[in-house]
């Protein structure tokens, strides 16, 4: 009901062009760059967001964005005046491949994906993927964790278990402390560890796969670190510096291509710490994304940019409201009300 709701009032600020008229006034703003923020490009609404946004944005690469945004010169480089918007896929989703790739392609807009180097070319799930598949493999009918009984044929018990699950890999300080509670967990539950269905949504990019998007001029990459540790909750500066570092060596190796953005997994203000950005800028990255709300300006941070909340099941007219800045104004005058 909620979701309908909002499709409708969506719907109304659209076609009464309050929409129109919000994208018309950041256009006339000053300098500014949205980049959405995806991770899965299946089981949703990308056709339909591609088509909308190609039509009333200036779709570029992510890097050619930037370099653009921070230009001293206030001329524009291109004649076309509608606000830049870039398509960020964090992490590396097959999706990425059979499903965002694609509309690139025929559609002809650029993309840019954020990647982890460690997962390409594993038959494993990413870590929070997997403390779900873990359940859902179970071979035991209930488990004591952290001095509570867990009954797994009770959906609300596994709900609480993966719950727990997952707050244990978040806060691990380590990435070896990560996979070691994964392989506990593995064990606690009696979880076979099976390959993935070569159709499954959680599958992950092969570097063939890459190399391929890469090739076809509609894909950029940057880097995810290695492992995608939440860099606040690393104890040691020197794994930070080594997951960052690391990271852009071996993508900058296996794509042939200089590597000059950062997405910080995560990436709340939480997940963030002063020696990740730190490590950042000794890794010479140029810039580097956050998830915070926010449209970028020439005065944006370039080691914080913000970004723009995309998502797959978001319907069209919810994502064109987003985009425009009007659903974020409608969203924070409605909070003040309720209080």
């Amino acid at each position: 009901m909620r979701k309908q709701l909002g499709i409708l009032v969506a719907g109304l600020l659209y076609y009464s062009g309050l929409v129109g008229v919000s994208r018309w006034l950041m256009q006339r703003s000053g300098k500014r760059l949205i980049i959405l923020n995806y991770h899965h490009a299946s089981g949703g609404h990308l056709a339909h967001h591609l088509l909308y946004l190609r039509r009333h944005y200036r779709m570029m690469h992510l890097d050619e964005a930037l370099a653009e945004l921070y230009q001293p010169d206030e001329r524009q480089s291109s004649k076309d005046r509608r606000t830049p918007l870039v398509l960020t896929f964090d992490d590396g989703y097959r999706d990425n491949y059979t499903h965002a790739f694609a509309l690139a392609r025929k559609l002809q807009v650029p993309i840019t994906v954020f990647l982890i180097p460690s997962y390409l070319d594993s038959d494993r799930t990413f870590w929070w993927r997997e403390g779900v598949e873990i359940i859902q493999e179970a071979t035991v009918a209930e488990v004591v964790f952290e001095e509570r009984t867990y009954h797994l044929q009770d959906p609300g018990d596994c709900a609480l278990l993966e719950q727990a699950i997952d707050t244990r890999l978040r806060q691990a300080p380590t990435v070896a402390e990560r996979e070691a509670a994964l392989e506990e967990f593995r064990c606690l539950l009696a979880a076979p560890q099976t390959p993935l269905p070569s159709d499954h949504r959680d599958r992950i990019l092969t570097w063939a796969e890459a190399i391929e998007m890469q090739e076809s001029g509609w894909v950029s990459f940057g880097a995810h670190t290695m492992h995608h540790p939440i860099l606040a909750n690393l104890t040691n500066p020197e794994e930070v510096r080594n997951e960052v570092i690391e990271c852009r060596r071996v993508l900058e190796q296996r794509l042939s291509r200089p590597v000059r953005s950062f997405a910080y997994p995560v990436g709340g203000k939480e997940h963030i710490s002063d020696h990740a950005v730190q490590a950042v800028k000794d890794a010479g990255y140029s810039w580097a994304v956050t998830t915070f709300h926010g449209v970028d300006t020439p005065q944006s941070d370039p080691y914080m940019l913000g970004r723009v909340l995309g998502d797959v099941s978001r319907h069209w007219l919810v994502m064109a409201a987003e985009t425009s800045g009007i659903w974020r104004v409608l969203s924070t005058l409605w909070k003040g009300r309720r209080r």
